[in-house]
């Protein structure tokens, strides 16, 4: 079967092309999307089908990562490889079920909860900085740093290992042009993470790294490895996700005058529209790596094993069959059946923390800044181009 080519204007607007695979016959159709960080494989677009295989215990995440590099001829050489991978989301059962445990443990509602007023703080900090801006870029000075201080906090950044998480910011806060970590930053993050885990356990405290350190079931525990692959998948794959919300969600207010007029004059509808956020223009919007460990058919389609199958969110969440006039952004539709957060045992532990930090950063925003506008309205939005990811590049605004 041949492979459509996808250029990168896709990342403009994806969603004709996704409308298009989701009317074509079949559940899955292979495609190879070009730009910054190409993806290959089968892509499934309906939710129904989106819904089943991200539950379908045929498609693997164990090792997928380094599946995929070894098919794409890479060969891993020196860089950070297993020290960053081997995590929940890289694993099937039972080895993501053991890593979910012993992580849960640490990552509870309670820790999660506790976080409130860290966040607000945070908010008010980094907006007290774009008050002092003429033209305030809103992902580059708000919606990254944000998401980078709550982690650094949850993982219990302490004064002493503060040289440490200013080095690790600002590799995670480079231009690293797809809207990704990339190879070179893995392997900083890797040096990064190592220091504050020595940190860590001399000076441990009630935070996530000290319950990831002591964490145990029946004697067993998270390994070295495992808890440095639990920590870069909390900060890498956390910040992008909760950034992309807050910078689509800042651009879908601004761009629908009467929404932004309703959540100004009734702060309690927050929740419902940061779900129609999640559901409209879903922050990461194809699921991590999967690969067939034999023949799986999706509604007719049989996909080969050892294919890639790429899980495309983005596009279920904008299902007709599911959502009523699905391209409208529309707050007062139920706030259920979205799969922005995933589905199945890989559903994101980190959803509650997104939700707090989105949740404190609108309701902020638009209390200390009521005038909030985009600085040139006439501009094209600019997406990063990276097929997994849906997030702005930048977001430049007036805050009145």
């Amino acid at each position: 079967m041949s492979v459509e080519q996808v250029p990168v204007s896709f990342f403009d607007d994806p969603h004709p092309a996704y409308r298009r695979w989701r009317e074509l016959e079949g559940g899955a159709h292979r495609v190879r999307i070009l730009g910054e960080a190409p993806l290959e494989g089968w892509v499934v677009t309906g939710h129904a089908a989106c819904k089943a295989a991200l539950a379908d215990p045929r498609l693997s995440k164990n090792a997928a990562t380094e599946a995929f590099d070894r098919r794409d001829g890479s060969e891993e050489g020196p860089g950070p490889g297993r020290a960053l991978t081997a995590h929940m989301l890289n694993s099937d059962p039972p080895a993501h079920t053991r890593l979910r445990r012993l992580v849960q443990q640490a990552f509870t509602a309670r820790r999660v909860a506790a976080l409130r007023p860290v966040v607000e703080g945070h908010v008010n900090r980094l907006l007290d900085g774009l008050a002092r801006t003429p033209e305030p870029d809103l992902v580059r000075d708000f919606a990254v740093p944000l998401p980078l201080a709550v982690v650094f906090d949850l993982l219990g950044a302490s004064e002493g290992a503060g040289h440490i998480l200013e080095a690790w910011a600002a590799t995670l806060n480079g231009e690293e042009g797809d809207g990704e970590v990339s190879v070179p930053t893995a392997e900083a993050l890797v040096g990064h993470i190592r220091a504050l885990l020595a940190h860590k356990r001399a000076h441990p405290g009630d935070d996530l790294l000290t319950a990831l350190i002591h964490a145990h079931d029946d004697g067993d525990r998270l390994s070295e490895r495992e808890i440095t692959s639990m920590s870069f998948l909390l900060v890498a794959a956390g910040h992008q996700t909760t950034a992309n919300l807050i910078s689509n969600g800042v651009h879908a207010l601004l761009t629908h005058p009467r929404e932004l007029a309703a959540l100004r004059a009734d702060p309690s509808r927050t929740g419902a529209f940061i779900e129609e956020v999640l559901r409209h223009e879903s922050p990461f919007s194809i699921a991590t790596m999967r690969y067939a460990t034999e023949p799986v058919t999706i509604d007719g389609t049989t996909i080969p094993a050892g294919d890639f199958v790429q899980i495309a969110m983005l596009s279920a969440n904008r299902d007709p069959a599911v959502f009523p006039d699905p391209d409208r952004f529309d707050p007062s539709r139920p706030a259920t059946g979205h799969l922005a957060f995933g589905h199945g045992i890989h559903h994101c532990l980190g959803a509650p923390l997104a939700r707090l930090q989105a949740e404190t950063a609108f309701t902020t925003l638009l209390t200390r800044h009521p005038t909030l506008r985009l600085a040139t309205p006439t501009a094209r939005p600019q997406w990063w181009r990276n097929p997994r990811h849906r997030g702005l590049r930048t977001l430049p605004v007036l805050l009145g």
